[in-house]
This record gives C-alpha cells, sequence and structure tokens, in this order.
C-alpha cells in the first residue's frame, strides 16, 4: 500500500483525508487477510479517525444557523442549528 497508514496524524487530517483513511482501514478489515494483532491496531486506528471524523461534523453544525425569516422573506434572524 502506498500510503503509510500505521502512525496517521490524525488531528492534522482534513474531514474528507480522514474519511478516507477510515473507508481504507473498514476495506482491509472487512477482507478478512488482516492478522489478528494488525486488525486491532487498524480498530483502534478507526477509532480514531471516526472521532475525528464525528468532531469535524459536530463542530460544522455548531457553526451551521438556521436563518428566521418574515412573512415578507426578510431575514429577522437566526438561531443556532438544530435549536428547533
Amino acid at each position: 500500500m502506498a500510503e503509510d497508514m500505521s502512525t496517521p496524524d490524525v488531528e492534522a487530517l482534513s474531514f474528507e483525508e480522514a474519511l478516507r483513511a477510515l473507508e481504507q482501514i473498514v476495506r482491509r478489515l472487512e477482507s478478512g487477510d488482516v492478522p489478528l494483532d494488525e486488525s486491532i491496531s487498524l480498530y483502534a486506528q478507526g477509532e480514531a479517525l471516526r472521532k475525528r471524523c464525528a468532531d469535524r461534523l459536530q463542530a460544522a453544525e455548531a457553526r451551521i444557523q438556521k436563518l428566521t425569516v418574515d412573512a415578507g422573506g426578510a431575514v429577522t434572524g437566526a438561531q443556532p442549528f438544530g435549536a428547533d
């Protein structure tokens, strides 16, 4: 494999990079061709990548605001995402 997934700097990865790395790990684990010790290591890396993706999504949701408009279509305010 061209990419070294043994020690990825998870915190330095963008959401997209972390998701791609996680998908590669899942494919390797699903193949069933990975020895047990390596599977355990890959699982731990995958969990770190999953957490990174979840944290990035949560941060993005926190930045999104729902705009409120009046009957004429004018923006009257904003409230945090999911505050319905």
